[in-house]
């Protein structure tokens, strides 16, 4: 029988679906000013579109636009055919979404088997299937293929397809590259028929199937799929003529058609309610209400874009390059998206938190129509009509209580009995505001006898190599100094002690030296046989994300006190916690936490309720935090990272910098959550006092995609690029602590290369600290 036929035939052997009306789309429709949009400049879609249709850009289509919290625009226009009669577009028409079927079908399946630890994205295509394998092929990698460089030719002849599919496979096997793995960029709709074949391979499922069970089932997605029944077939926009016949639910692309409509880079057919499912999960990072589809670390490997010869690709999906026209022009960074032949495009902005759904069948009647700017324009206009507006998001503040806090509420009962030697700061304050010096010296059964301060002295106001002893003015104690000729509890300063309590603020970044303070109190105490207290503090960072190389064992220094990574996302009961399990001179000390009460780890600072007090003298708001853990990585090298200025780590520049040229460098990096605006700033103080500088301010538009490690490390690639001989590299790996990664800057290596290269012993290191962990 010929092929065509059996795949014809194929159309009616799987279960029918049910029909729209019956099925509702699970996500609410709602009013444009609801979620931030100006309806007038929405309604401009409608112009636009209309006139897209007069001039024969295509027959119809249905457009929507939404966000997490529901729909904001969704209508259809036009008609779904026109020849030989004319049948009007409605939203439930059902769509041969061409190339969609990539990230929709493809790549969602493989980055499920990769959450699945059953497929490594650096392995090689032949480790899943090994009869590709051969004639220069046997180095192309899974994330290769899923960005388009895996050296693959765009299209194989149609006569290697006038077989069985098995044996159209074959010759895909027998295919040469056309250019080395890894250099070019090349749309290759092969590569993708072989990532199908290895979800079948790795599977025991086709990919239809496979997405099937594990995208579109667990989703409700009940009217998306490969090899639509009757009743969807009936309601599909018919496209062009094939054999004689329109082709109306019978996929367009004639490879797929070939492989019986099954296949890794067409193939898929959905409506404009289902995929509207899809986007909302994807924006909500892989899951819709209980149902989880990826989790929050394999959504972001798929999403997160990577350089590619020529422009940007995330895993699967397009995000900058030549086919990027029918993108959003006000969409940020982080948005991703794809176009397919028939007419279809999706975008989604998860900073922006918005999605434009577009389908339309261009194709049908003669395959002249072109949508892709248009699809470009409706996008930038949902961009513009959504920057106009707000929408305020209830998110919950907590009634957290820091260490001081519970520790008050327990009428100091740790502390009954005990003389206490307290390290502390300005930051060493109770919720409403008292120190803690004043808490424990007034503490019935506690006595207060000393009193120890780290780098920036008692208040946080010296910003100096080295701080003298002191005397407290409120309770006339001697202030020993951990910043000055010891950065240990001296035997004499610890001398009728029995108790150490450290409470002090940290910012969640290893080379921030509090944490190092407390280390070696720690030890001082161990040594000593003194108890060992902290009053813990939320980290203000959060504590879910952890980033950048571990420390070197063997470099640890005041800014690097245990092999840890740049962001350790632990508060400092956690890390003592921690070092007492790691650390042999610490098995023996009496540590003791109080914990913090009401925090989680996803949160950061700004959701606490509590008050922010400066932890030094240049963190001084929570975006000057967020940004410190990859800003301050530079630090030690000849630029300025805004000290002087009234937003440290908010900027960044150098007399020999020009601003306009590193703005468009970072920029064009795509840097979720980050846009650099060229300045010139002048310094009163420190590095580049009273020169003027060119560079850039550094602004967060998303906090909860930000990677501030990620964007140190570009901004070392970026300087390395454009500044190779003015920029000083001697000292870059003081706070770094990597020779591997200080190499690799230099040596010119792309930052998401880099970045993978530390990804391992980060798994490593999540491990270490798992058991150390005090907060859900």
């Amino acid at each position: 029988m010929n092929v065509r036929l059996i795949a014809l035939a194929a159309f009616f052997c799987f279960p029918l679906l049910l029909p729209a009306q019956e099925i509702p789309t699970g996500i609410p429709e709602r009013t444009p000013a609801d979620l931030g949009f100006d309806s007038a400049r929405l309604s401009l879609i409608d112009e636009i579109v209309r006139e897209g249709i007069d001039t024969a850009k295509m027959p119809g289509c249905v457009v929507v636009v939404g966000r997490r919290e529901g729909i904001v625009y969704r209508k259809a226009f036009g008609f779904r055919q026109t020849v030989p009669d004319k049948v009007p577009m409605t939203i439930d028409t059902v769509f041969d979404l061409a190339s969609l079927t990539k990230p929709i079908a493809t790549a969602t399946s493989v980055m499920v088997l990769i959450g699945q630890k059953k497929i490594d994205p650096e392995a090689t295509a032949a480790t899943y299937w090994p009869e590709f394998g051969k004639n220069g092929k046997e180095v192309i990698t899974v994330r290769q293929l899923l960005t388009h460089t895996g050296g693959l030719i765009a299209d194989n002849s149609i006569k290697d397809y006038e077989g069985t599919p098995e044996e159209s496979l074959a010759k895909i096997c027998e295919l040469k590259p056309s250019s080395t793995p890894g250099s070019e960029f090349t749309y290759s709709d092969v590569g993708f028929i072989v990532l199908g074949e290895i979800v079948r391979k790795v599977s025991g499922q086709s990919v239809h199937e496979f997405s099937r069970d594990h995208i579109y089932s667990p989703l409700a997605m009940k009217e998306t799929g490969y090899l639509p029944g009757d009743p969807l077939r009936a309601r599909a926009a018919v496209t062009e003529q094939r054999e004689n016949r329109w082709m109306q639910g019978e996929v367009h692309d004639p490879r797929a058609w070939a492989l019986g409509g099954v296949a890794g880079h067409a193939g898929l057919f959905s409506t404009a309610d289902d995929l509207s499912r899809y986007a909302v999960m994807m924006l909500n990072q892989g899951k819709l209400g209980d149902t989880t589809i990826l989790d929050a670390a394999t959504w972001k490997l798929m999403t997160t874009a990577v350089d590619v010869p020529r422009g940007r690709r995330a895993l699967g999906w397009d995000a900058r390059t030549g086919y990027s026209s029918n993108r959003g022009d006000l969409m940020s960074s982080a948005a991703f998206g794809h176009g397919g032949f028939t007419g279809t495009g999706i975008w989604i902005d998860p900073v922006e938190n918005m999605f434009v759904l577009f389908l339309s069948n261009r194709v049908h009647p003669d395959g002249k129509g072109l949508v892709n700017p248009l699809i470009g324009r409706v996008a930038t206009i949902a961009g513009a009509a959504l920057r106009d507006g707000s929408i305020v998001v209830n998110r919950r503040t907590a009634d957290v209580r820091n260490g001081i806090d519970v520790l008050r509420d327990s009428k100091f009962e740790t502390l009954k009995g005990r003389t206490i030697g307290l390290i502390t700061n300005q930051t060493g304050l109770s919720r409403d505001g008292v120190s803690t010096i004043r808490l424990l010296h007034e503490a019935e059964g506690v006595k207060l006898a000393a009193l120890f301060s780290p780098e920036h002295g008692l208040e946080g106001k010296l910003d100096i190599p080295k701080i003298g002893d002191q005397q407290d003015q409120t309770t006339g104690l001697k202030v020993f100094s951990l910043y000055g000729e010891t950065r240990t509890p001296s035997k004499e300063s610890l001398a009728g002690v029995d108790t150490l309590v450290f409470d002090i603020q940290d910012i969640g970044c290893r080379f921030y030296t509090y944490v190092s303070t407390m280390g070696n109190a720690m030890k001082a105490a161990a040594a000593s046989n003194i108890r060992f207290v902290v009053l813990d503090r939320v980290n203000p960072i959060g504590g879910t994300e952890v980033a950048g190389p571990i420390l070197n064992d063997g470099d640890q220094s005041f800014v690097g006190y245990h092999t840890l990574p740049v962001r350790h996302g632990m508060t400092a009961g956690e890390l003592a916690t921690l070092f007492v399990r790691e650390m042999p001179e610490l098995k023996s000390l009496d540590l003791q936490v109080v914990k913090v009460e009401g925090w989680q780890r996803s949160q950061m600072f700004d959701e606490t309720g509590l008050s922010w007090t400066n932890p030094s003298p240049n963190m001084r708001n929570l975006n000057e935090a967020v940004l410190y853990p990859g800003v301050g990585l530079l630090e030690m090298t000849n630029v300025s990272v805004g000290r002087g200025t009234d937003t440290p780590f908010e900027v960044l520049g150098a007399p020999w910098i020009t601003e306009r040229e590193l703005a468009a460098e970072m920029n064009s990096a795509g840097l979720p959550g980050l846009r650099f605006v060229p300045t010139r700033f002048t310094p009163s103080s420190s590095k580049f006092a009273n020169e003027s500088c060119g560079g850039i301010n550094i602004l967060i538009t998303d906090r909860s995609v930000v990677e501030p490690v990620r964007l140190g490390l570009q901004l070392m690639c970026s300087l390395r690029k454009l500044h190779p001989d003015q920029w000083e590299t001697k000292n870059m790996n003081r706070l770094l602590s990597s020779v591997l990664v200080r190499d690799a800057v230099l040596a010119g290596k792309p930052a998401h290369e880099i970045v993978d290269s530390w990804q391992q012993e980060l798994e490593t290191f999540l491990q270490r600290r798992s058991n150390c962990l005090l907060y859900p």
